[in-house]
């Protein structure tokens, strides 16, 4: 039960600010964001790719022409933004509307599994974290654009008292320890690279 009113509350709170997104975020697309996302166009391999939490579409940009993408969120009114930039592309993408914890494909079926900034938001990350590595080939990985919780002291307690507002506010909690459940979930990290001091980071991993 509280599982569900948790994915339920969760859905709420990105629909609520589902309208202003874009915009909330624009000053940091601009500075920083967009050219961290630009990876995935040379990280995304493949003849079949998942995105999760693709949110208002702001990586639809950087996906490789020639690589099937599936993306889901959990919100409606996030993924009613996101259709609306499919449909001014030139982009085939199957968006789908569904939770990160309990996804409705076989096992095995992308070659890679992809997000940016949603670890920190769905209830519960270990169990999305390991329904990724389910539907991911043995062959295939995982790419990760995610903010967490620094590790200096002050900074980490500072995150932690602030972190029930940003979540009532925003539904993102920036006090996630996301490498230590990307290992708790199973996967093997090959690559833990810092973008901005040990607060972003670039991750690739294999199942």
């Amino acid at each position: 039960m509280k599982k569900i009113q948790d994915v339920r509350l969760t859905r709420r709170r990105y629909n609520r600010i589902a309208f202003m997104y874009d915009f909330m975020e624009a000053p940091l697309e601009q500075m920083r964001f967009s050219t961290w996302r630009q990876r995935l166009q040379t990280g995304i391999k493949g003849e079949n790719a998942l995105e999760v939490g693709v949110g208002t579409g702001k990586n639809l940009a950087y996906y490789p022409e020639d690589v099937r993408i599936t993306a889901i969120d959990l919100s409606p009114r996030m993924l009613a933004r996101a259709r609306r930039k499919v449909a001014k592309s030139h982009l085939s993408v199957d968006l789908q509307e569904m939770d990160a914890q309990d996804l409705a494909f076989p096992d095995h079926s992308f070659d890679t599994v992809f997000a940016s900034f949603v670890f920190c938001s769905v209830p519960d990350p270990v169990m999305g974290l390991r329904e990724l590595r389910r539907v991911c080939r043995p062959e295939g990985r995982l790419l990760l654009l995610e903010h967490m919780r620094p590790h200096h002291p002050v900074l980490g307690l500072i995150f932690d008292v602030l972190n029930p507002m940003v979540v009532r506010m925003m539904g993102a909690n920036i006090n996630r320890k996301t490498i230590d459940n990307i290992r708790q979930a199973g996967w093997q990290i090959k690559v833990a690279e810092n973008l901005s001091s040990d607060i972003i980071k670039w991750i690739e991993a294999i199942p």
